[in-house]
């Protein structure tokens, strides 16, 4: 016998999903519409830096991989800029260099992955530098607004006292949320929890 529903049913103008992947990366729904979908290449070859592969994994609050995630990465250059106007030094930025892709999770496993270039510290407008690091986007089904996050370096371990994101968190143990994990030269994971135990510190920007 069918319930009763009491409430309103969400619709989908109130999550991200069912339908992001048909808008935003419609070659993971099946729809065969470009060669290269937007946003794959983040810094193309020739682009000077270090070359890195970043992948992971988003967990509920129960520790299952979420498997309908979009990922979008923002980034500065190995120098530390930003292709945006609002960076001064835009002009400086290396060419072939957009800062900016996105990623989706494999529908079976909740994997995903990015190659990319290490960024540099970034300066602020007050002195000192922000930390290397790249920030997160993440949109999925019963996502109802974007969650912003970043990923540091390990090896930038000096650098993360000073920094004023990882300095506003409050409660200290949860910076590790946000450190990603070396795995060989030039690898590193980074998984996402959204909910529960080592949830991942979430930035409201």
């Amino acid at each position: 016998m069918v319930q009763p529903l009491n409430y309103l049913k969400e619709t989908p103008s109130q999550t991200a999903g069912p339908y992001v992947h048909i808008g935003l990366a419609p070659g993971a729904a099946g729809f065969r519409l470009f060669e290269q979908e937007l946003g794959q290449v983040i810094a193309a070859p020739g682009v000077p830096g270090e070359r890195i592969r970043v992948s992971g994994v988003v967990r509920d609050g129960t520790g299952a991989p979420v498997k309908d995630v979009l990922i979008e990465v923002w980034q500065a250059d190995a120098n530390g800029i930003y292709p945006h106007p609002e960076d001064p030094r835009v002009a400086e930025c290396a060419p072939g260099f957009r800062g900016w892709g996105r990623v989706i999770t494999e529908f079976e496993t909740g994997e995903w992955a990015f190659e990319t270039i290490r960024p540099g510290a970034v300066p602020m407008k007050a002195g000192g530098v922000q930390a290397p690091h790249l920030t997160l986007w993440l949109v999925a089904r019963g996502i109802n607004v974007g969650l912003a996050t970043r990923m540091y370096f390990p090896e930038d371990a000096g650098l993360h006292d000073t920094d004023p994101v990882l300095r506003s968190i409050e409660q200290r143990q949860r910076v590790a949320t946000l450190i990603a994990k070396a795995e060989a030269p030039g690898q590193y994971r980074f998984d996402i929890r959204l909910q529960g135990e080592g949830e991942t510190v979430f930035i409201d920007i």
